[in-house]
């Protein structure tokens, strides 16, 4: 029996998990597999004839142009990853595996959604440098930014400050309340001092109920007293209104 292969490809195209793109050498989607919609929410008709780029998010035009020269000119680029708009406006991460064609004059693309993975990797740097319960700098970035500041203050023979923090009465918190409640109250005054800080400054979670602030680029003496007022008075609002518990 007679086997239709060109047929039975296309068949076998439109059941993979990845989405298949055949982009020309103007970046117009010539075809798509039906994986696309649940990669990127269209149709392969929605699709089909529409300059691929309108569908990358734009920070990663440039990398991408610059991975579609490197194709165009014979080299096959396999794991290159960007990000791509979906129809309902959510972003997606795409890993790519991509060649040209000159049999079939296109460029021919594998895309698989890593969003996930991508996310998790982002989690993951982020946890490396932040308290993951305030989500403030922690122990180590802090003391990397600390040694920087010090080195630029005696570069530029500028001044900075360096303030030490702790919850009074944290225990007594924990005990009366709970230790819920505890993890709370440290969110809160996270929260607190971040408001008070430049972006120039640096706030981190040193441990327990310890915070320290990094203030650089000081003018005077003067300005860094007023920051502890200005510290001192959001610190001293009850803290229970803002998330409906009955501290004081």
């Amino acid at each position: 029996m007679a086997v239709d292969l060109q047929a039975f490809h296309a068949k076998l195209i439109h059941l993979m998990l990845d989405t298949v793109f055949l982009v020309d050498r103007d970046d117009h989607i010539v075809f798509v597999s039906e994986a696309c919609e649940a990669l990127l929410g269209y149709r392969s008709d929605e699709l089909n004839g529409t300059p691929i780029t309108n569908y990358m998010h734009p920070e990663d035009l440039a990398t991408t142009r610059a991975s579609i020269t490197r194709v165009m000119n014979g080299q096959s680029h396999v794991d290159f990853r960007n990000r791509y708009i979906r129809k309902d406006g959510i972003v997606v991460y795409i890993l790519w595996a991509a060649f040209w064609s000159e049999e079939v004059g296109a460029r021919i693309g594998f895309a698989r959604n890593v969003t996930a993975l991508a996310q998790a990797e982002e989690e993951l740097r982020f946890l490396a440098h932040h308290d993951p319960l305030t989500k403030l700098t922690n122990r180590s970035l802090f003391n990397d930014r600390l040694e920087s500041a010090l080195r630029a203050a005696h570069r530029n023979k500028s001044k900075l400050a360096l303030l030490f923090l702790d919850i009074d009465d944290f225990k007594g918190i924990n005990d009366a309340h709970g230790h819920a409640v505890g993890d709370r109250v440290l969110c809160v005054i996270a929260r607190r001092l971040e408001s008070c800080m430049r972006e120039t400054d640096t706030v981190a979670r040193m441990g327990g109920d310890e915070f320290t602030a990094l203030l650089t680029d000081i003018q005077s003496k003067d300005s860094i007293s007023k920051k502890l007022e200005q510290i001192n008075s959001v610190m001293a609002a009850p803290l229970g209104p803002e998330f409906g518990v009955g501290i004081p």
